[in-house]
């Protein structure tokens, strides 16, 4: 009974994780594609650099719900908590 409580908890919080990381990043990513944006239509000029800098940050973004996609994955198939039972 424990080892079932431990594995519905653990796939809940992995639903979680992944969930609030990919919320997390996609506000992230408007965030900065907003602001590059904003800056473009300010400085014409400077639009190569700042689109080189907003696509290494979005792409910084998306590494965190990767990771937790990972960890939600460890947490799910290979759960350290179960061998404590």
């Amino acid at each position: 009974m424990e080892k079932a409580f431990v594995l519905a908890i653990s796939a809940i919080s992995a639903g979680l994780a992944i969930g609030f990381a990919a919320i997390g990043a996609a506000i992230g990513d408007g965030l900065a594609t907003g602001k590059a944006l904003e800056g473009m239509s300010r400085q014409p000029e400077n639009a190569g650099k700042l689109l080189t800098n907003m696509l290494i940050s979005v792409g910084l973004i998306e590494s965190v719900p990767i990771i937790a996609a990972v960890i939600a994955i460890v947490l799910v198939f290979a759960n350290p908590l179960i061998d404590l039972l």
